[in-house]
């Protein structure tokens, strides 16, 4: 199987439960004698409340309470935790923003929920939701950065009057002025990083149980991570952490979205305990499109300095960060986190980046796959090739002299951060060799003639993963021969089960279809940071790695007992220990089996060979990889068509090909997504979400995704026994570069300079329209 089980393209084991319909999602649990939770939201965007009245509603047939935030406050119950900003913000500390689970006093966004109705049916919640009475004194609203910074802005919060909720920087940016004053060329760019919808396939959602008699409570619900949520709960309600149980099941997707804490689920625990009854909260889709947590939302300006050569000098960085109206858990992190990737692949010598964190009146922002590092590539990616216009340097030989050398790691960059390996020209070139690079003009010039416009993007990336934090593992042969795994780690999709089974079965030996991975669940699994940040393979597999290794350790001491020779004489191999020059072995599941007889054990071994191994971060891993995107655009209609796509990526060492393919394409598909649809707009005015279905939310659809030319090198991490560097959210990174540099590439020989994302039919048709001095 290769070393670790690395480099064996293994179908996912898990994916049998569920193309066959037996998985099992939040959704799927029911439980006798539940009610339904549901949810009246707000829709206004801004405003004093004034009237809510449930009277009416609470005297419908089935319903069996609504609650307000009054109720939630005379019980004890606090606002959903929120992140506040690092103690080095510019302009001292700031508090977060904490979202009271029901709105108090007034409403900041349009869906902000305002009361909880619980009922026997959905049909009789629904009956009493449409009595609540409700008005607010309207208020101005500002939901974009650009408004909620103007003068005449209105107040989101009282204690952050001007709508700016901190400044946050990276480097040093007197040196940059230095050597911009002096540069002999500089380049610069504008551009806009749209706002998402995470839209995952499943739903948000949540079913609670409550044991009167233990006074306990168990939530499934589907998640990135038990232990965090258990964590952010307790810290919301008033309960013993003993009498809160935690279980994930299947997710159907998360994408950063189903990390984090929101008010519903603090609503549905604190109504079924002080109900004593199970009950049900599913989100409906256009419930998601208002109440999650959004994604991305920058406006980003960025310079470079570069000498006579093309070499460049300094990066200066601008980002305005929308958080929305209250501090998610890790909102007012993602655009910093992301900034301190801003010089991307390059050897930039001296750089500087300020992040301005602004409050509006829309659904919080927070983490969506990439969470700031694919926002940190579109913007340098940009730059660069702006930089090459500038210069009349190609953007190829640009991108080549800057590059980051292999000799030079582990490099620090001016922001800080300490990269761990790379061949950033050789993955590139790669990539150009597959992509018949040289061949494109003629490509162009036959497009040309059949009347569309073509072009070819670029984009090298490279992003931060597995930064923070560490991960416990168990592993254990049970009796009956099967072993179990415990990890904190929690699949969304990415394949774990397969993929840590991998590890395990080739460190022991034993066929992959023994092993049971459990996950998700705070009764079994007792320590966790769960899955974010392409962490679990890096740091959850490099603990599941030294876990093996530890069990071993302990076996091999109990196959010298049974063999009756010194642990140090015996060798293990492919299942079997054997006394070293002889023909004496034994088997390790013989070995597993008498570690249960208390006669036969040695002292420091634990029944069923125990072992728990953990393994801590170390300054994070850097994926990286080479991304080319060739279009071509009907000039009359806007259309782009995506003819050829090809990636080369560096992720370190490979556990499962197959798996890894899938993700990697996965990745691009929603990067594309961003680059060519997706964009949740607010009207301006009334604060309105005009994109709030699948009629006006822009999803990227089979027939846009092309085949994946998709190869890897595997260049190992130094940080982490496997040499893995993480997958998870690569393609996403490079993807939107990619596009909207070919779709720069296509236009600019009609005079288009600049068009910000979405690339959609009607954009690029408007700035074709504008470029030929025609009004759009």
């Amino acid at each position: 199987m290769g070393r670790f089980g690395t480099g064996q393209s293994i179908r996912r084991t898990e994916d049998q439960r569920f193309i066959t319909g037996s998985g099992r999602y939040t959704d799927d649990i029911r439980l006798a004698g539940e009610a339904i939770l549901y949810f009246f939201r707000s829709p206004y965007a801004h405003g004093r409340i004034t009237v809510l009245d449930v009277t009416q509603a609470q005297a419908v047939a089935g319903v069996a309470a609504v609650y307000t935030a009054d109720d939630l406050g005379r019980a004890g119950v606090r606002d959903v935790p929120g992140a506040a900003l690092p103690k080095f913000a510019r302009g001292g500390a700031r508090a977060a923003l904490q979202q009271p689970p029901l709105a108090r006093e007034r409403v900041r966004y349009v869906g902000e929920p305002v009361a909880a109705i619980v009922a026997d049916t959905l049909a009789a919640a629904r009956d009493a939701a449409d009595l609540i009475e409700f008005d607010v004194e309207d208020w101005p609203a500002a939901v974009t950065v650009r408004d909620a910074l103007g003068d005449d802005a209105m107040a989101v919060h009282e204690s952050v009057p001007d709508n700016c909720y901190g400044v946050l920087e990276h480097g040093d940016a007197a040196a940059v002025e230095r050597v911009f004053a002096d540069a002999p060329q500089t380049a610069a760019v504008e551009v806009v990083n749209n706002r998402l919808a995470p839209t995952a396939m499943e739903p948000r959602g949540c079913v609670v149980d409550y044991d009167a008699a233990q006074r306990r409570t168990t939530l499934y619900q589907g998640c990135q991570g038990v232990h965090a949520l258990k964590e952010r709960l307790l810290q919301a309600l008033e309960i013993p952490a003993d009498s809160l149980h935690v279980i994930s099941p299947d997710v159907g997707g998360a994408f950063g979205l189903k990390f984090f804490l929101q008010c519903e689920t603090v609503v549905a625990v604190f109504a079924s305990r002080r109900l004593e009854r199970p009950l049900r909260w599913i989100a409906e889709r256009g419930e998601s499109f208002l109440a999650d947590v959004h994604g991305r939302d920058h406006v980003s300006r960025a310079e470079l300095a570069l000498d006579d050569n093309g070499r460049f000098l300094a990066l200066r960085v601008a980002i305005d960060a929308n958080l929305g109206a209250y501090c998610s858990q890790a909102g007012p992190f993602i655009p910093w986190f992301g900034a301190c990737m801003s010089t991307g692949a390059y050897d930039i010598p001296a750089a500087y980046a300020s992040v301005r964190m602004v409050v509006t009146n829309t659904v919080p922002v927070d983490a969506y796959r990439g969470a700031g590092r694919p926002e940190a590539s579109y913007l340098i990616e940009r730059l660069v090739d702006a930089a090459a216009r500038q210069t009349g340097i190609d953007r190829v030989e640009l991108r080549r002299r800057n590059f980051i050398r292999p000799d030079q790691f582990p490099y620090c960059t001016p922001t800080g951060r300490s990269y761990d390996s790379g061949e950033y020209e050789r993955v590139m070139d790669g990539a150009l060799q597959r992509a018949d690079w040289r061949g494109f003009e003629a490509r162009r010039a036959a497009s040309l003639e059949a009347g569309r416009l073509r072009g070819i993007g670029l984009a090298y990336y490279v992003e931060i993963c597995s930064a923070a934090g560490g991960e416990d593992t168990h592993v254990t042969f049970e009796p009956g021969g099967r072993v179990t795994v415990l990890v904190g780690t929690q699949s969304t999709g990415q394949g774990h089960e397969t993929s840590y089974a991998q590890i395990v079965a080739a460190g022991l030996g034993i066929d992959m279809s023994r092993i049971d991975i459990v996950q998700g669940d705070t009764g079994r699994v007792p320590t966790g940071q769960g899955t974010n940040g392409s962490r679990s393979m890096a740091i959850g597999g490099a603990a599941l790695h030294r876990t093996v290794a530890a069990l071993l350790d302990a076996a091999r001491g109990m196959a010298g007992e049974l063999l009756e020779a010194a642990a140090a004489d015996i060798e293990f191999d492919d299942g079997v220990f054997r006394i070293v020059g002889t023909d004496r072995r034994i088997g390790i599941d013989d070995v597993a089996r008498a570690s249960w007889d208390d006669a036969k054990r040695p002292q420091g071994v634990e029944p069923g060979l125990h072992a728990c191994e953990r393994f801590d971060a170390d300054g994070g891993t850097f994926p990286n990889g080479c991304h080319i995107c060739e279009i071509e655009v009907d000039p009359d209609t806007g259309t782009i068509d995506i003819e050829r796509y090809t990636v080369e990526d560096d992720v370190g060492t490979v556990i499962n090909p197959l798996i890894l393919e899938g993700q990697i394409v996965g990745g691009v598909a929603q990067g594309l997504g961003q680059a060519l649809a997706e964009h949740a707009v607010y009207d301006r005015d009334s604060g309105q979400l005009l994109t709030a279905t699948f009629l006006d939310y822009g999803m990227p659809r089979a027939d846009w995704i092309p085949d994946v030319d998709f190869r890897y090198r595997e260049i190992p991490s130094p940080r982490n026994p496997l040499g893995v560097k993480g997958a998870g959210e690569a393609g996403t990174v490079g993807a939107a570069p990619a596009l909207i540099g070919a779709v720069l590439d296509a236009l600019r020989p009609r005079g288009v300079t600049h068009i910000d994302m979405p690339a959609s039919p009607q954009n690029v048709w408007r700035v074709l329209q504008q470029a030929a001095g025609r009004t759009a």
